[in-house]
């Protein structure tokens, strides 16, 4: 099967959001990978469940905002002073790619998550599923932050 590599850079939703978090990278990158521990630091997250290993093509399973969700990893890269992954699928009729890079900066790391959206639902309401991503992808960057630190 051949997964997406980046986010949907066409799509007619895409947020950007960057952070610098004082912790070791294997830390946040432990708390981000660490799906089932989402719901403990997450209070968005309802509920979070991976049955295998963290690799590409493995499917976990997540509830936020009363949403269930099913995303496929497509992407897995831990290098020494950088870490990745890509995630995906799709949803409500939103077709979703969510792209986290790791990178080691002084005594911190640098979080930067890239999402992207199209499908029906955000064509029909474009500004409100925008501020709604926006929204979503700051709060979990901040709770990984308050996490981590």
């Amino acid at each position: 099967m051949t997964y997406p590599t980046t986010i949907d850079e066409n799509a007619p939703v895409i947020a950007d959001h960057t952070i610098r978090i004082a912790a070791p990278l294997e830390r946040v990158w432990q708390l981000h990978t660490g799906i089932r521990f989402w719901p403990v630091w997450q209070s968005a997250i309802t509920e979070a469940r991976l049955d295998v290993p963290l690799a590409p093509g493995a499917t976990f399973h997540w509830e936020t905002a009363g949403l269930s969700i099913d995303s496929t990893v497509y992407a897995v890269d831990s290098a020494d002073a950088s870490h990745r992954i890509l995630w995906g699928g799709p949803a409500h009729g939103i077709t979703g790619v969510h792209e986290w890079t790791f990178a080691e900066d002084g005594d911190g790391v640098v979080v930067r998550t890239r999402e992207s959206w199209a499908g029906a639902p955000v064509d029909a309401d474009r500004d409100s599923l925008a501020a709604a991503l926006d929204d979503s992808l700051s709060t979990w960057l901040d709770a990984l932050k308050k996490a981590a630190e």
